[in-house]
């Protein structure tokens, strides 16, 4: 693998730049701040998804039959830096691009990969995932949501919880137990889910703000076509596994924690104009910074390795548990650090530039670390993950 940066990879970047400048205006840089009436940040997101989709940039590690560029691991990786710097937001549809369509690329038909890949990737259709139930979280495989065969149907009851955009998702990638007398990991089936059907209740679960974060889905006998089965019955889990692999293989952490370092040293030349010593002459502040830079830097090397391996059509496990795990911890040690050392002005430190979070230095990604630590399987679920397919330990 080699991580410098080709001259193709820096053209891509010119080319992004420029397309940049003359697209990304100000509507849809502040919808990225996550503010402002949901109804109509959804429209300019979906107006910008639309805008990315046609120029090509939408999903650029996708391969081109499916509206990608087959970007290379270093593209990936431009691309994730660029749309970071410049304040851009990314898709509408996050879950559905970056999870679900690798595993209807692997494992869909070719009915499923027409029918639903290119709506995806547009943002006519968002997509959200049903795996998580009371009870069965970290253990996905303990899930108890029913599926029974009914003709051409399957009739599904169950419910699933802290479950991301269902709200205003189309579709869900649904795991389902279709056989409740195998082995628990054996007897699950992945169902490709119309959230607009009968059945289906949707209802919020708030975070500390009361902002409505997550959904509790509760499904009643809701009836699914036996086509939007995806993989083979009883096999879902591998789908599954497809799908979480793909989520926990994050390029953009490195990215997103080394603007926000850049934003803290710029947001630190300002505050000893509000009172404070002259934080970045202190010898200890620099030493900390240097050791938080250097995390950051064995983090992006993690990634890298992990954007290869998609790159040459491999599907990451251990590789991705240790992205997920390392960016966790250190996303969370950046933040805390950082925090420490600004000390009161930790909150209220101005906006600094136009890409700055707004409302403060720290306010937007205290909450956002530790949700990534759950998402996507707890830290404890990606120690064992490396542990017995890393290190072949016993369980």
């Amino acid at each position: 693998m080699d991580f410098s940066y080709p001259p193709e990879a820096e053209a891509f970047r010119q080319e992004l730049r420029t397309w940049l400048d003359a697209n990304l205006d100000d509507a849809s840089r502040a919808a990225r701040l996550d503010e402002g009436d949901p109804g109509e940040r959804l429209e300019v997101l979906r107006r910008w998804n639309r805008t990315l989709a046609d120029a090509g940039y939408a999903a650029v590690s996708w391969p081109s039959e499916y509206g990608g560029r087959d970007a290379g691991v270093m593209e990936q990786v431009v691309f994730s830096e660029e749309m970071h710097r410049a304040g851009a937001p990314g898709t509408v549809n996050p879950i559905g691009i970056a999870n679900i369509a690798p595993s209807i690329m692997s494992w869909g038909t070719q009915e499923q990969k027409s029918r639903f890949l290119q709506r995806m990737l547009r943002g006519d259709d968002i997509w959200c995932q049903g795996f998580s139930e009371p009870g069965a979280g970290s253990d996905l495989a303990s899930l108890r949501t029913r599926a029974v065969l009914d003709g051409d149907h399957y009739v599904v009851d169950g419910q699933k919880v802290w479950n991301t955009f269902g709200d205003i998702a189309n579709y869900c990638e649904l795991l389902v137990r279709t056989d409740p007398d195998a082995p628990k990991h054996r007897g699950i089936t992945c169902l490709l889910v119309d959230m607009k059907q009968p059945g289906i209740t949707v209802r919020p679960l708030y975070d500390g703000l009361g902002r409505w974060r997550w959904s509790e889905i509760f499904l009643e006998d809701v009836r699914v076509p036996k086509r939007n089965l995806i993989g083979e019955l009883n096999r879902g889990f591998y789908t599954a596994m497809t799908t979480l692999s793909f989520e926990r293989s994050q390029v953009e952490i490195p990215a997103r924690l080394m603007l926000f370092m850049e934003q803290f040293v710029e947001a630190a030349k300002v505050r000893k104009r509000l009172g404070g010593h002259d934080l970045l002459a202190d010898p200890i502040a620099r030493n900390v910074i240097a050791d938080l830079r250097v995390q950051v830097e064995t983090t992006r090397m993690l990634c890298y390795r992990v954007a290869w391996m998609q790159s040459q059509g491999l599907v990451p496990d251990k590789e991705a548990s240790m992205v997920k795990l390392m960016g966790d911890e250190v996303g969370f040690t950046v933040y805390n650090r950082l925090a420490k050392l600004m000390e009161d002005d930790a909150m209220i430190v101005p906006r600094t530039s136009r890409r700055a979070p707004i409302g403060g230095f720290m306010g937007v990604n205290a909450w956002l670390i530790r949700g990534l630590a759950i998402g996507g399987g707890t830290d404890e679920v990606q120690r064992n993950i490396i542990a017995q397919r890393g290190l072949d330990l016993p369980r």
